[in-house]
């Protein structure tokens, strides 16, 4: 007997694929059944508002953007394939591997773009398939997968479990989900409460107690000087480096409103422009117009500011700059109206200098509404932490409960 078959657990055995239970078997999805996809759909087909949904890969999980008629519908189901309710429906294209769980809901799904696996459930129920995909690596022979090809999906191997135990695992994985998509809703519930507040406090519609006095309409050109970041190319950036800096790139997706901690640094100290207490700070140009109406303050004196940022220098005592960044990103619509370009949008201090706000009259109720607005948003941070927790915690889940590593009774 070889050491490796000395150190297997009792009641596992080894396989190709690696240390399973006994009583578990290897399979190739291609075992589970046909592979299936529906009947191809042109574009001349389609129609922007209609009666069923039809959803194509970029839509796949999302709200659809094209429909079809009822005829079309009712002809193309009748006579070719088409998922039943329960089925796992995958994505072929984009990002290989999405699924999800056919509702029975009349849509229909864009040809090889978007396939399943005609299961009859008998060895292997579709509940269990739906987190095996989500787990299972796909044969290929180098590089990355552009197309996931039936070829491919057939010959990719999986660990299959006895039937009770698909079920038991299944029904551990569900209440996972079902956990972080309650946080999920949470979360968006909480973001559009943050949204009606807004409306409420940066527009003077609602006055906190205490405060009085009539609002202001300022213009931007009067009360800030404008500078533009210079430098700092994503190669400059590192982990270890002695300076804070900001990208520009970083204000679209890493930081909110106020700029509590500078994440990055670098060790490039010349010719830059430093930041300010209170700098208000904007992406200039992007290659949709939306990710212009961004902006966030930062609190930090000597931060690094690199180029294509759009600062904007407030002058002392007239306006906090984290209630600017609020206003400027509660105001899209008139960020909109100020960005030019086509190809690539560019925002310009031109621009900004003729952006008109409400203002308080007073720095101490501004700093009493973007105080509301913060621990709103402090708490919709927490709950996303606890969603990313959750979702982590899940998929080790999955690693452990699908391999067999973790048993459950049953």
């Amino acid at each position: 007997m070889s050491a490796n078959m000395t150190n297997i657990k009792k009641g596992y055995k080894q396989t190709e694929i690696g240390v399973i239970p006994e009583d578990w078997e290897v399979k190739k999805l291609g075992d589970v059944g046909e592979i299936r996809m529906c009947r191809r759909i042109f574009n001349h087909e389609t129609e922007a508002i209609g009666v069923i949904p039809f959803y194509k890969i970029g839509t796949f999980g999302k709200d659809a953007d094209a429909y079809i008629s009822q005829d079309l519908y009712d002809s193309y189901r009748r006579r070719f394939s088409f998922p039943k309710k329960g089925d796992v429906l995958i994505s072929a294209a984009g990002t290989i591997g999405r699924t999800i769980v056919y509702d029975g809901k009349p849509a229909y799904f864009q040809d090889s773009n978007i396939i399943w696996i005609d299961n009859d459930e008998i060895l292997i129920s579709n509940r269990y398939l739906y987190y095996v995909f989500q787990i299972v690596k796909y044969n290929t022979e180098g590089g990355t997968i552009q197309r996931l090809y039936n070829s491919i999906l057939h010959n990719t191997s999986f660990i299959c479990s006895t039937k009770p135990e698909q079920e038991a695992i299944a029904e551990v994985l569900s209440d996972a989900d079902a956990l972080i998509e309650q946080l999920g809703m949470l979360i968006e519930k909480k973001k559009n409460l943050k949204q009606a507040t807004m409306q409420q406090l940066l527009t003077g519609k609602k006055r906190l107690s205490g405060f009085s006095g009539e609002w202001k309409v300022m213009r931007l050109g009067d009360i800030a000087e404008f500078y533009k970041g210079k430098g700092l190319p994503k190669s400059a950036i590192i982990s270890d480096g002695k300076y804070k800096c900001i990208h520009y790139g970083e204000l679209f997706t890493l930081y909110p409103e106020e700029i509590k901690e500078v994440l990055s640094r670098t060790d490039e100290r010349e010719n830059f422009l430093f930041s300010h207490i209170d700098d208000v700070l904007m992406p200039t140009s992007d290659v949709t117009p939306n990710g212009l109406a961004k902006a966030s303050c930062v609190k930090e004196e000597g931060v690094i500011l690199g180029g294509d940022i759009l600062v904007i220098r407030l002058f002392e005592g007239i306006l906090d700059g984290v209630f600017l960044a609020y206003s400027i990103r509660h105001s899209k619509d008139k960020i909109m109206q100020l960005v030019s370009g086509s190809t690539v949008y560019h925002l310009y201090s031109s621009d900004m200098r003729r952006y008109e706000l409400l203002v308080p009259p007073t720095i101490e109720e501004q700093k009493a509404i973007t105080a509301i607005l913060s621990d709103m948003d402090a708490e919709i941070e927490a709950l996303e932490k606890e969603r990313a927790k959750y979702q982590s915690i899940k998929q080790g889940m999955m690693q452990s409960l699908l391999t067999g590593a973790i048993r459950l009774a049953c």
